[in-house]
Protein backbone atom coordinates (compact mmCIF):
# COMPACT_ATOMS: atom_id res chain seq x y z
CA UNK A 1 0.00 0.00 0.00
CA UNK A 2 1.31 3.37 -1.08
CA UNK A 3 1.34 6.27 1.38
CA UNK A 4 0.24 9.74 0.42
CA UNK A 5 0.01 13.33 1.55
CA UNK A 6 0.09 12.63 5.27
CA UNK A 7 1.55 10.31 7.86
CA UNK A 8 1.18 6.62 7.01
CA UNK A 9 -1.54 5.19 9.25
CA UNK A 10 -0.63 1.83 10.85
CA UNK A 11 -4.37 1.06 11.23
CA UNK A 12 -4.29 0.04 7.56
CA UNK A 13 -2.01 -2.86 8.47
CA UNK A 14 -4.83 -4.38 10.52
CA UNK A 15 -7.93 -3.42 8.56
CA UNK A 16 -9.24 -2.63 5.11
CA UNK A 17 -10.25 -4.69 2.10
CA UNK A 18 -6.62 -5.42 1.19
CA UNK A 19 -6.32 -7.57 4.32
CA UNK A 20 -8.59 -10.16 2.71
CA UNK A 21 -6.75 -9.92 -0.62
CA UNK A 22 -3.45 -10.60 1.15
CA UNK A 23 -4.88 -13.57 3.08
CA UNK A 24 -6.42 -15.02 -0.08
CA UNK A 25 -3.07 -14.86 -1.88
CA UNK A 26 -0.82 -15.72 1.08
CA UNK A 27 0.84 -12.34 0.57
CA UNK A 28 3.08 -10.12 2.66
CA UNK A 29 1.67 -6.65 3.39
CA UNK A 30 3.85 -3.55 3.27
CA UNK A 31 2.90 0.09 3.73
CA UNK A 32 5.41 2.70 2.56
CA UNK A 33 5.26 6.32 3.70
CA UNK A 34 5.65 9.02 1.01
CA UNK A 35 8.83 11.06 1.10
CA UNK A 36 8.51 14.37 3.03
CA UNK A 37 5.30 13.27 4.74
CA UNK A 38 4.81 11.83 8.22
CA UNK A 39 8.15 10.76 9.68
CA UNK A 40 10.01 10.98 6.36
CA UNK A 41 12.31 13.98 6.87
CA UNK A 42 14.95 13.76 4.12
CA UNK A 43 16.07 17.39 4.46
CA UNK A 44 16.90 19.73 7.38
CA UNK A 45 13.66 21.67 6.85
CA UNK A 46 10.89 22.32 4.33
CA UNK A 47 12.49 25.37 2.75
CA UNK A 48 11.80 25.93 -0.94
CA UNK A 49 15.28 24.78 -1.99
CA UNK A 50 14.83 21.58 0.00
CA UNK A 51 11.44 20.82 -1.58
CA UNK A 52 12.96 20.30 -5.02
CA UNK A 53 13.05 16.54 -4.38
CA UNK A 54 9.34 16.41 -3.52
CA UNK A 55 7.48 15.12 -6.56
CA UNK A 56 5.43 12.20 -7.81
CA UNK A 57 8.38 11.12 -9.98
CA UNK A 58 10.64 10.87 -6.93
CA UNK A 59 7.89 9.03 -5.04
CA UNK A 60 7.68 6.44 -7.84
CA UNK A 61 11.46 6.03 -7.83
CA UNK A 62 11.23 5.47 -4.07
CA UNK A 63 8.66 2.72 -4.64
CA UNK A 64 10.96 1.07 -7.16
CA UNK A 65 13.96 1.28 -4.82
CA UNK A 66 11.85 -0.04 -1.93
CA UNK A 67 10.59 -2.98 -4.00
CA UNK A 68 14.13 -3.96 -4.99
CA UNK A 69 15.38 -3.60 -1.41
CA UNK A 70 12.58 -5.81 -0.06
CA UNK A 71 13.22 -8.41 -2.75
CA UNK A 72 16.84 -8.60 -1.68
CA UNK A 73 16.46 -8.25 2.07
CA UNK A 74 13.34 -10.35 2.67
CA UNK A 75 13.29 -12.54 -0.45
CA UNK A 76 9.90 -11.07 -1.51
CA UNK A 77 10.37 -12.16 -5.09
CA UNK A 78 6.80 -13.12 -5.96
CA UNK A 79 4.53 -10.81 -7.98
CA UNK A 80 3.90 -7.43 -6.36
CA UNK A 81 0.55 -5.59 -6.35
CA UNK A 82 0.30 -1.84 -5.61
CA UNK A 83 -2.74 -0.33 -3.91
CA UNK A 84 -3.56 3.29 -3.16
CA UNK A 85 -6.45 5.68 -2.69
CA UNK A 86 -6.72 9.33 -3.79
CA UNK A 87 -3.23 10.70 -4.69
CA UNK A 88 -1.67 7.32 -3.73
CA UNK A 89 -4.20 5.81 -6.14
CA UNK A 90 -2.67 7.97 -8.85
CA UNK A 91 0.78 6.77 -7.79
CA UNK A 92 -0.40 3.14 -7.92
CA UNK A 93 -1.47 3.54 -11.56
CA UNK A 94 1.66 5.51 -12.46
CA UNK A 95 3.89 2.93 -10.77
CA UNK A 96 2.50 0.19 -13.01
CA UNK A 97 2.92 2.56 -15.98
CA UNK A 98 6.54 3.47 -15.26
CA UNK A 99 7.86 0.32 -13.57
CA UNK A 100 5.88 -2.58 -15.10
CA UNK A 101 8.76 -4.99 -14.46
CA UNK A 102 8.41 -4.44 -10.71
CA UNK A 103 4.65 -4.57 -10.17
CA UNK A 104 2.22 -7.12 -11.64
CA UNK A 105 -0.85 -4.91 -11.26
CA UNK A 106 -2.32 -1.95 -9.40
CA UNK A 107 -5.57 -1.08 -7.65
CA UNK A 108 -6.02 2.64 -8.29
CA UNK A 109 -8.86 3.93 -6.09
CA UNK A 110 -10.43 7.41 -6.31
CA UNK A 111 -7.39 8.57 -8.24
CA UNK A 112 -7.17 11.93 -10.04
CA UNK A 113 -5.08 11.39 -13.17
CA UNK A 114 -5.56 14.55 -15.23
CA UNK A 115 -3.58 17.47 -13.85
CA UNK A 116 -5.63 20.67 -14.20
CA UNK A 117 -5.44 24.06 -12.49
CA UNK A 118 -9.12 25.00 -12.52
CA UNK A 119 -10.88 21.98 -11.04
CA UNK A 120 -14.39 23.48 -11.07
CA UNK A 121 -15.77 20.01 -11.77
CA UNK A 122 -15.22 19.21 -8.09
CA UNK A 123 -17.98 21.62 -7.07
CA UNK A 124 -20.19 20.36 -9.89
CA UNK A 125 -20.07 16.82 -8.49
CA UNK A 126 -20.69 18.17 -4.98
CA UNK A 127 -23.78 20.00 -6.26
CA UNK A 128 -25.08 16.86 -7.94
CA UNK A 129 -24.43 14.69 -4.88
CA UNK A 130 -26.22 17.12 -2.55
CA UNK A 131 -29.27 17.52 -4.77
CA UNK A 132 -29.52 13.84 -5.65
CA UNK A 133 -29.51 12.93 -1.97
CA UNK A 134 -31.77 15.74 -0.70
CA UNK A 135 -33.57 17.58 -3.56
CA UNK A 136 -33.63 21.34 -3.06
CA UNK A 137 -30.54 21.39 -0.83
CA UNK A 138 -28.30 23.26 -3.30
CA UNK A 139 -30.90 25.94 -3.99
CA UNK A 140 -31.01 26.85 -0.28
CA UNK A 141 -27.20 26.85 -0.04
CA UNK A 142 -26.93 29.17 -3.06
CA UNK A 143 -29.50 31.54 -1.62
CA UNK A 144 -27.64 31.55 1.71
CA UNK A 145 -24.39 32.33 -0.13
CA UNK A 146 -26.10 35.10 -2.15
CA UNK A 147 -27.43 36.75 1.02
CA UNK A 148 -24.07 36.34 2.72
CA UNK A 149 -22.40 38.00 -0.28
CA UNK A 150 -24.80 40.94 0.12
CA UNK A 151 -23.63 41.38 3.72
CA UNK A 152 -19.97 41.56 2.59
CA UNK A 153 -20.72 44.82 0.78
CA UNK A 154 -21.23 47.11 3.82
CA UNK A 155 -19.86 47.63 7.32
CA UNK A 156 -23.06 46.78 9.16
CA UNK A 157 -23.05 43.45 7.30
CA UNK A 158 -19.43 42.82 8.32
CA UNK A 159 -20.40 42.92 11.99
CA UNK A 160 -23.31 40.58 11.36
CA UNK A 161 -21.05 38.11 9.54
CA UNK A 162 -18.51 38.06 12.38
CA UNK A 163 -21.21 37.20 14.87
CA UNK A 164 -23.30 34.86 12.71
CA UNK A 165 -20.40 32.74 11.43
CA UNK A 166 -18.39 32.88 14.65
CA UNK A 167 -15.30 34.44 13.04
CA UNK A 168 -12.05 34.65 14.99
CA UNK A 169 -11.36 38.20 13.80
CA UNK A 170 -13.27 41.15 12.35
CA UNK A 171 -14.57 40.85 8.81
CA UNK A 172 -13.24 43.35 6.27
CA UNK A 173 -15.10 43.30 2.98
CA UNK A 174 -12.39 45.37 1.29
CA UNK A 175 -9.87 42.54 1.70
CA UNK A 176 -10.62 40.37 -1.34
CA UNK A 177 -8.38 37.52 -0.20
CA UNK A 178 -10.12 37.30 3.18
CA UNK A 179 -13.54 37.35 1.52
CA UNK A 180 -12.59 34.49 -0.82
CA UNK A 181 -11.02 32.54 2.03
CA UNK A 182 -14.24 32.98 4.00
CA UNK A 183 -16.44 31.63 1.21
CA UNK A 184 -14.02 28.79 0.55
CA UNK A 185 -14.47 27.73 4.17
CA UNK A 186 -18.28 27.89 3.94
CA UNK A 187 -18.42 25.82 0.73
CA UNK A 188 -15.68 23.55 2.04
CA UNK A 189 -18.00 22.55 4.88
CA UNK A 190 -20.19 20.79 2.31
CA UNK A 191 -17.36 19.57 0.09
CA UNK A 192 -15.70 17.65 2.90
CA UNK A 193 -18.97 15.99 3.93
CA UNK A 194 -19.71 14.93 0.33
CA UNK A 195 -16.20 13.60 -0.33
CA UNK A 196 -16.25 11.30 2.69
CA UNK A 197 -20.00 10.61 2.82
CA UNK A 198 -20.75 7.37 4.69
CA UNK A 199 -17.15 6.17 4.54
CA UNK A 200 -16.70 3.22 6.85
CA UNK A 201 -17.97 4.40 10.23
CA UNK A 202 -16.27 1.71 12.27
CA UNK A 203 -12.79 2.27 10.87
CA UNK A 204 -10.53 3.81 13.52
CA UNK A 205 -13.63 4.60 15.59
CA UNK A 206 -13.98 7.95 13.83
CA UNK A 207 -16.04 10.27 16.01
CA UNK A 208 -17.91 12.24 13.34
CA UNK A 209 -18.46 9.64 10.61
CA UNK A 210 -22.22 9.79 11.20
CA UNK A 211 -22.26 13.33 9.78
CA UNK A 212 -23.41 12.78 6.19
CA UNK A 213 -24.95 14.61 3.23
CA UNK A 214 -28.34 13.96 4.80
CA UNK A 215 -27.21 15.64 8.03
CA UNK A 216 -26.15 18.95 6.45
CA UNK A 217 -28.90 19.02 3.82
CA UNK A 218 -31.58 18.33 6.42
CA UNK A 219 -30.29 21.39 8.29
CA UNK A 220 -30.43 23.48 5.09
CA UNK A 221 -33.92 22.35 4.04
CA UNK A 222 -35.53 22.49 7.49
CA UNK A 223 -38.44 24.91 7.13
CA UNK A 224 -38.32 25.61 10.86
CA UNK A 225 -34.58 26.22 10.88
CA UNK A 226 -34.72 29.97 10.40
CA UNK A 227 -33.37 32.04 7.51
CA UNK A 228 -31.02 30.65 4.87
CA UNK A 229 -28.08 32.40 6.55
CA UNK A 230 -29.03 30.96 9.94
CA UNK A 231 -29.07 27.47 8.44
CA UNK A 232 -25.71 27.96 6.74
CA UNK A 233 -24.34 29.20 10.08
CA UNK A 234 -25.60 26.02 11.78
CA UNK A 235 -23.67 23.90 9.27
CA UNK A 236 -20.61 26.06 9.91
CA UNK A 237 -21.00 25.60 13.69
CA UNK A 238 -21.22 21.84 13.17
CA UNK A 239 -18.03 21.86 11.08
CA UNK A 240 -16.19 23.88 13.72
CA UNK A 241 -17.32 21.40 16.36
CA UNK A 242 -16.12 18.49 14.20
CA UNK A 243 -12.73 20.18 13.79
CA UNK A 244 -12.48 21.04 17.49
CA UNK A 245 -12.23 24.75 16.67
CA UNK A 246 -13.78 27.55 18.74
CA UNK A 247 -14.06 29.99 15.85
CA UNK A 248 -13.56 30.26 12.08
CA UNK A 249 -10.23 31.79 11.10
CA UNK A 250 -11.01 33.35 7.72
CA UNK A 251 -7.79 35.38 7.53
CA UNK A 252 -5.86 34.82 4.31
CA UNK A 253 -2.66 36.18 5.83
CA UNK A 254 -3.02 33.78 8.75
CA UNK A 255 -3.29 30.80 6.40
CA UNK A 256 -0.38 31.93 4.23
CA UNK A 257 1.80 32.63 7.26
CA UNK A 258 1.05 29.16 8.63
CA UNK A 259 1.97 27.49 5.33
CA UNK A 260 5.19 29.55 5.05
CA UNK A 261 6.56 27.90 8.19
CA UNK A 262 9.23 25.49 6.92
CA UNK A 263 10.09 23.82 10.23
CA UNK A 264 9.46 20.10 10.66
CA UNK A 265 7.89 20.98 14.01
CA UNK A 266 5.26 23.25 12.48
CA UNK A 267 1.57 22.52 11.92
CA UNK A 268 2.18 23.03 8.20
CA UNK A 269 4.60 20.06 8.24
CA UNK A 270 1.64 17.75 8.90
CA UNK A 271 1.22 17.79 5.14
CA UNK A 272 -0.27 21.16 4.30
CA UNK A 273 2.93 22.84 3.11
CA UNK A 274 4.14 19.77 1.22
CA UNK A 275 0.86 19.11 -0.57
CA UNK A 276 0.41 22.78 -1.46
CA UNK A 277 3.88 22.66 -3.01
CA UNK A 278 2.92 19.65 -5.12
CA UNK A 279 -0.27 21.33 -6.33
CA UNK A 280 1.74 24.46 -7.24
CA UNK A 281 4.37 22.52 -9.18
CA UNK A 282 2.68 19.38 -10.58
CA UNK A 283 -1.08 19.10 -10.33
CA UNK A 284 -3.20 22.20 -9.74
CA UNK A 285 -6.55 20.60 -8.77
CA UNK A 286 -7.82 23.86 -7.28
CA UNK A 287 -11.45 23.52 -6.26
CA UNK A 288 -12.80 26.78 -7.66
CA UNK A 289 -16.36 28.00 -8.21
CA UNK A 290 -15.63 28.89 -11.85
CA UNK A 291 -18.38 26.62 -13.18
CA UNK A 292 -19.58 27.65 -16.68
CA UNK A 293 -22.61 29.91 -16.31
CA UNK A 294 -21.26 31.31 -13.02
CA UNK A 295 -23.95 29.84 -10.70
CA UNK A 296 -21.87 30.70 -7.59
CA UNK A 297 -21.12 34.36 -8.46
CA UNK A 298 -17.32 34.02 -8.58
CA UNK A 299 -17.01 33.42 -4.84
CA UNK A 300 -13.92 31.20 -5.20
CA UNK A 301 -11.95 32.12 -8.37
CA UNK A 302 -9.08 29.84 -9.38
CA UNK A 303 -6.75 32.87 -9.38
CA UNK A 304 -7.08 32.91 -5.59
CA UNK A 305 -5.23 29.58 -5.31
CA UNK A 306 -2.70 30.47 -7.98
CA UNK A 307 -1.82 33.67 -6.10
CA UNK A 308 -1.42 31.61 -2.93
CA UNK A 309 1.42 29.65 -4.58
CA UNK A 310 3.56 32.76 -5.03
CA UNK A 311 2.57 34.20 -1.66
CA UNK A 312 3.67 31.03 0.15
CA UNK A 313 6.71 29.94 -1.85
CA UNK A 314 7.88 33.14 -3.58
CA UNK A 315 7.43 34.97 -6.90
CA UNK A 316 9.04 32.15 -8.89
CA UNK A 317 5.93 30.07 -8.21
CA UNK A 318 3.84 31.82 -10.80
CA UNK A 319 0.99 30.86 -13.09
CA UNK A 320 3.56 30.08 -15.78
CA UNK A 321 5.39 27.62 -13.50
CA UNK A 322 2.09 25.97 -12.57
CA UNK A 323 0.99 25.57 -16.19
CA UNK A 324 4.42 24.21 -17.13
CA UNK A 325 4.23 21.67 -14.30
CA UNK A 326 0.71 20.59 -15.25
CA UNK A 327 1.74 20.14 -18.89
CA UNK A 328 4.75 18.05 -17.87
CA UNK A 329 2.65 15.89 -15.54
CA UNK A 330 0.09 15.10 -18.22
CA UNK A 331 2.84 14.47 -20.75
CA UNK A 332 4.70 12.19 -18.33
CA UNK A 333 1.72 10.02 -17.33
CA UNK A 334 -0.84 10.52 -20.10
CA UNK A 335 -3.65 11.98 -18.01
CA UNK A 336 -6.91 10.12 -18.51
CA UNK A 337 -5.58 8.83 -21.85
CA UNK A 338 -2.76 6.85 -20.24
CA UNK A 339 -1.89 3.51 -21.82
CA UNK A 340 -1.30 0.90 -19.15
CA UNK A 341 -2.19 -2.74 -18.47
CA UNK A 342 -3.23 -4.55 -15.28
CA UNK A 343 -4.70 -1.53 -13.49
CA UNK A 344 -8.23 -1.35 -12.12
CA UNK A 345 -9.53 2.21 -11.75
CA UNK A 346 -12.15 2.33 -8.99
CA UNK A 347 -14.39 5.35 -8.37
CA UNK A 348 -17.55 6.29 -6.49
CA UNK A 349 -20.26 8.37 -8.16
CA UNK A 350 -20.48 10.99 -5.39
CA UNK A 351 -16.72 11.32 -4.94
CA UNK A 352 -15.81 14.66 -6.58
CA UNK A 353 -12.36 13.35 -7.53
CA UNK A 354 -13.84 10.93 -10.05
CA UNK A 355 -14.16 13.90 -12.43
CA UNK A 356 -10.35 13.85 -12.92
CA UNK A 357 -10.08 10.06 -13.17
CA UNK A 358 -10.78 7.19 -15.55
CA UNK A 359 -14.36 6.01 -14.99
CA UNK A 360 -15.03 4.36 -18.36
CA UNK A 361 -13.20 3.33 -21.52
CA UNK A 362 -10.28 1.87 -19.60
CA UNK A 363 -6.96 1.32 -21.38
CA UNK A 364 -6.61 -2.08 -23.07
CA UNK A 365 -5.90 -4.85 -20.52
CA UNK A 366 -7.05 -2.59 -17.68
CA UNK A 367 -10.54 -2.08 -16.26
CA UNK A 368 -12.82 0.35 -14.45
CA UNK A 369 -15.28 -0.08 -11.60
CA UNK A 370 -17.74 2.77 -11.03
CA UNK A 371 -19.80 2.39 -7.85
CA UNK A 372 -23.07 4.29 -7.61
CA UNK A 373 -23.73 6.19 -4.40
CA UNK A 374 -20.31 5.80 -2.79
CA UNK A 375 -17.75 8.43 -1.85
CA UNK A 376 -13.97 8.72 -1.64
CA UNK A 377 -12.04 5.44 -1.35
CA UNK A 378 -15.12 3.56 -0.06
CA UNK A 379 -13.93 0.20 -1.44
CA UNK A 380 -10.71 0.36 0.62
CA UNK A 381 -12.48 0.20 3.98
CA UNK A 382 -13.53 -3.03 5.72
CA UNK A 383 -16.88 -4.35 4.55
CA UNK A 384 -19.86 -3.24 6.62
CA UNK A 385 -23.23 -5.00 6.73
CA UNK A 386 -25.08 -1.97 5.36
CA UNK A 387 -22.68 -1.43 2.44
CA UNK A 388 -24.51 -1.25 -0.93
CA UNK A 389 -24.41 -4.50 -2.92
CA UNK A 390 -22.50 -2.77 -5.70
CA UNK A 391 -19.76 -1.78 -3.25
CA UNK A 392 -19.54 -5.33 -1.88
CA UNK A 393 -19.34 -6.70 -5.41
CA UNK A 394 -16.62 -4.19 -6.32
CA UNK A 395 -14.38 -5.55 -3.55
CA UNK A 396 -14.93 -9.08 -4.82
CA UNK A 397 -14.16 -8.05 -8.39
CA UNK A 398 -10.93 -6.34 -7.31
CA UNK A 399 -9.87 -9.53 -5.51
CA UNK A 400 -10.51 -11.55 -8.67
CA UNK A 401 -8.41 -9.15 -10.75
CA UNK A 402 -5.54 -9.35 -8.27
CA UNK A 403 -5.70 -13.15 -8.48
CA UNK A 404 -5.52 -12.92 -12.29
CA UNK A 405 -2.50 -10.60 -12.24
CA UNK A 406 -0.64 -12.81 -9.80
CA UNK A 407 -1.47 -15.98 -11.69
CA UNK A 408 -0.32 -14.36 -14.93
CA UNK A 409 3.15 -13.75 -13.53
CA UNK A 410 5.82 -12.01 -15.51
CA UNK A 411 4.19 -12.30 -18.94
CA UNK A 412 1.71 -9.63 -17.83
CA UNK A 413 4.41 -7.30 -16.65
CA UNK A 414 4.70 -5.37 -19.88
CA UNK A 415 1.96 -3.03 -21.11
Amino acid sequence: MIGGEGEANPAWMEAGSWLKYAKDEGAAMLLLEHRYYGKSHPTPDLGVKNLVWLSSRQALADLASFTLQMQGKHNLNGPWVALGGSYPGSLAAWYRLKYPHLVAGSVSTSAPLLAKADFFEYLQVVESALDTTVPGCVAVIKEAIRKTQFLTAHRVGWQMLKKRYNLCSNFDGTNANDVTNFFEALIGNFEGIVQYNKDNKAFEGAKWMNITIDTVCNIMTDEKGGSEIEKLAKVNDLSLMMAGEKCLDHSYNSEVKSLQDNSWDSDAANGGRQWTYQTCTEFGWYQSSDIPGNPWNNIIPVKFFEKMCSDIFGPKFSMDLLEKGIKETNSEYGGTDMIVSNVVFVHGSIDPWHAMGITENAPSKSSTIFIEGTAHCANMYPEAKDDPDQLKQARVQIGQLIKTWIAGGSQLNHP
